[in-house]
């Protein structure tokens, strides 16, 4: 049995209430397999102004169909992910990753042919990229998409359910309770190659894993009620970037424009030069 669900119901509308959609909004899908999203990407909230001057891409609606494990299961190790890491309960994916690298001749210190080493994390970048206030932005394609948390998704839900992640595990912000494991290395980054400069976020590899009591793993997870889950938090990573199930084949790849699995339904190939990173957007 197949359940209908709008972004903007309440979280126990989430059981299998059906609601005819509005424009601009997401239909999820659940049987007992998966959960489905579809929709046309564009949020059910008021976004930033775009373009603007840290983001030349315009929002544009997209054909969206993804699809996530009903019953997720935790492995032993977990997977990075690059591109789309889930998808929020109004149909919003959750991009964490950039493509932007260090590179010494580039204009801004960065470009997508840089050093792979070092991988520049979007909220210590100058200007973060044109971020909204929702901690937004747009893909060359006209994705919109997330970095980290949009306050408005706990009251889509009705509660601190946020979105699914790519293997099926929930998503959940429950603010400063859930606290990162994550730390910000001390001295200096090494040079020639490297950026050199002190670690100071700009970059992923500036942060480190320590752990400890309390913390999430090292793909933002934990448990919650009983249940494992994944979180957005307020410090990094924000946004996980490994995953510890079998991601759908929806979110894996890494090179998947914005409609989803419609294309390979469809079998055509995939179009290199379009990510950010994985499913679901163009590079920014």
């Amino acid at each position: 049995m197949k359940s209908v669900i709008a972004a903007g119901l309440g979280v126990s509308a989430l059981a299998g209430a059906s609601a005819v959609l509005p424009a601009q909004q997401v239909e999820m899908t659940a049987s007992e397999e998966q959960r489905c999203f579809a929709g046309d990407g564009l949020p059910d909230h008021a976004t930033g102004t775009f373009p603007n001057r840290g983001n030349p891409n315009a929002i544009t609606p997209q054909n969206v169909q993804m699809c996530v494990p009903m019953n997720p299961v935790r492995n032993a190790a977990p997977t990075a992910v690059r591109g789309a890491l889930g998808i929020g309960v109004n149909g919003v994916q959750f991009r964490p990753t950039t493509a932007g690298f260090y590179d010494p001749n580039g204009r801004r210190g960065h470009s997508r042919d840089g050093d792979r080493n070092w991988s520049l994390d979007i909220n210590g970048a100058p200007g973060r990229l044109g971020l909204d206030f929702n901690n937004a932005h747009v893909g060359r394609g006209g994705l919109y998409h997330y970095h980290g948390i949009a306050d408005s998704l706990t009251q889509t839900s009705g509660s601190s359910l946020i979105g699914y992640a790519g293997d099926g595990f929930e998503m959940h912000y429950i603010g400063e309770a859930a606290q990162s494991g994550y730390r910000l290395k001390t001295g200096t980054r090494p040079s020639d190659p490297g950026p050199g400069g002190a670690y100071d976020g700009t970059y992923n590899e500036d942060y480190e894993f320590v752990g400890g009591e309390g913390t999430l793993d090292e793909c933002n997870g934990g448990m919650l009620d009983g249940r494992y889950a994944y979180f957005v938090t307020d410090s990094y990573p924000f946004v996980g970037r490994c995953l510890w199930g079998n991601i759908s084949a929806d979110f894996a790849g890494g090179e998947h424009d914005a409609r989803g699995s419609e294309r390979r339904q469809r079998g055509e190939g995939r179009r290199r030069g379009e990510r950010e990173g994985g499913q679901g957007s163009r590079r920014e």
